[in-house]
């Protein structure tokens, strides 16, 4: 009987899968820290006869070439991904043994990249499921912007032709088995549950139930914003990366964290955005280690610049490395644990700033305050409704764009908190004053009964 076991990267929005029978398996798209893939198999008393990337990712760095010096396995890549180091390439049909009764299948499906390539596994000649990666995902599809702006329509084209290659093959009983699709930005919408088959997308997937031209304009409509750090990613997997080096960084000093941000470089607060608000070094800027924290530090840094983290435990900083590693940033500067005070220069005081919610927004306007509003979520959450006469600035765009904001103390908020929070941080860097809105955008419409905190969804205005 096969089995497939799901790997989550949560941070990223992506699954990996290890898939196989009684004695060997097949590890589909591997992530960067690999040994909970050997972990994985161990516990599964397997051995890893293959690892399979659909595509040369643009979201990760792929531990696909050091899971297979590790494991001794095949390491199948699409034949036309152009990549620098040895491996199997793999074209559409190919046919590989995992053990007796199963097999993999490789099918092409253009779209994500012009190179993808989707893997069907067989059961005693049963096709049991489909591991797609970013081709057909659940009630959506991979983005097909990643690759050249130019290519952007066509491999949209050729996205819609995949899935309903997909669906014209296969069961309506094949487990739909994507790697994207939950809560990376390489979904070009986000899934609509965790599990699927290829029957219930063939009923409610866009690309299944439209028709092609109604598909390509809806789906190009709906593209967001790329994450800076993205461009880097495709190269780093094309050229082979390096093995992860997790071993803590050095320990750096509040003379020494005072330096580097004289200098320059960045100092991350990984704790809360409760306890960074309350107080924090001066010049700090706050990502939380348990949110997103690899997809907002690797977008809004400059790429390559130094980083030096600050956790509250060694356990926090750990975590935060394993994170970075996966987007590459590979080596932190420097790192310090424990009590914040700790972190400070000789002389020092930490600096907090206040939090609020939105009904204090209100107060405050109520009052006579006239505080500038800072919504820094996506476009298309401001499509819904926003407060009348707040700027919009997404929060990859608010440091570059910080010059446009007006004098006064600024009021940041997003959909639920922590993307204020890396907003505020950034400002309170600055030497801006900041109250961050700690709230969910849910609770202004509450706060909007009330003519102190107008909303509106007429973009004209």
């Amino acid at each position: 009987m096969f089995f497939v076991d799901i790997l989550e990267t949560e941070g990223l929005g992506n699954r990996s899968y290890l898939a196989g029978g009684r004695e060997a398996a097949v590890l589909i798209d591997p992530p960067r820290d690999v040994e909970r893939v050997v972990a994985a198999a161990a516990g599964r008393g397997v051995r890893i006869a293959y690892v399979a990337e659909t595509h040369v990712h643009n979201d990760y760095v792929s531990g696909g070439l050091e899971l297979a010096r590790l494991t001794g396995a095949t390491y199948l890549v699409p034949a036309a991904a152009r990549v620098s180091f040895d491996h199997t390439p793999v074209t559409d049909g190919d046919t590989l043994p995992v053990e007796d009764g199963l097999t993999l299948r490789a099918l092409a499906t253009p779209g994500h990249t012009p190179h993808h390539t989707s893997y069907v596994l067989r059961e005693d000649g049963r096709e049991v499921a489909a591991f797609t990666g970013g081709s057909l995902l659940i009630g959506s599809v991979g983005r097909p912007d990643l690759v050249e702006p130019r290519l952007t329509e066509e491999l949209a084209r050729a996205q819609y032709a995949s899935a309903h290659r997909l669906a014209a093959e296969l069961d309506d009983a094949v487990q739909l088995l994507p790697t994207h699709g939950f809560g990376s930005f390489c979904s070009s919408s986000q899934a609509e549950g965790t599990s699927s088959t290829i029957g219930r997308e063939r009923r409610t997937n866009p690309a299944l139930t439209k028709d092609v031209d109604t598909f390509i304009a809806d789906t190009l409509a709906g593209l967001e914003d790329v994450p800076a750090y993205y461009v880097h990613m495709g190269p780093l997997n094309s050229a082979g990366p390096a093995p992860v080096d997790l071993t803590p960084p050095r320990t750096a000093g509040g003379r020494e964290i005072a330096e580097r941000l004289t200098a320059g470089e960045w100092v991350v607060d990984l704790r809360s955005r409760t306890a960074f608000s309350a107080g924090h070094v001066a010049g700090t800027v706050n990502f939380e280690a348990d949110s997103k924290l690899a997809t907002y530090l690797a977008w809004l840094i400059p790429w390559g610049k130094p980083v030096t983290l600050l956790a509250e435990s060694p356990a926090q900083l750990a975590h935060a490395q394993r994170e970075l590693v996966r987007v590459g940033i590979d080596r932190p500067a420097a790192a310090a644990t424990g009590d914040p005070a700790d972190w400070l220069s000789e002389g020092g005081a930490l600096r907090p700033f206040p939090r609020a919610d939105f009904a204090a927004l209100r107060t405050a306007r109520e009052a006579g305050e006239d505080p500038v509003v800072l919504d820094v979520r996506r476009r298309s959450e401001r499509a819904g409704g926003y407060i009348r006469d707040s700027l919009h600035i997404p929060v990859h765009e608010v440091r570059d764009r910080a010059g446009e904001i007006p004098a006064g103390t600024v009021w940041v908020h997003c959909a639920g908190g922590m993307r204020a929070a890396i907003a505020a941080s950034l400002l309170d860097a600055a030497g801006r004053d900041v109250v961050a809105v700690d709230d969910s955008f849910d609770a202004a419409l509450d706060a909007a009964l009330d003519a102190g905190l107008p909303l509106t969804t007429d973009l004209r205005r």
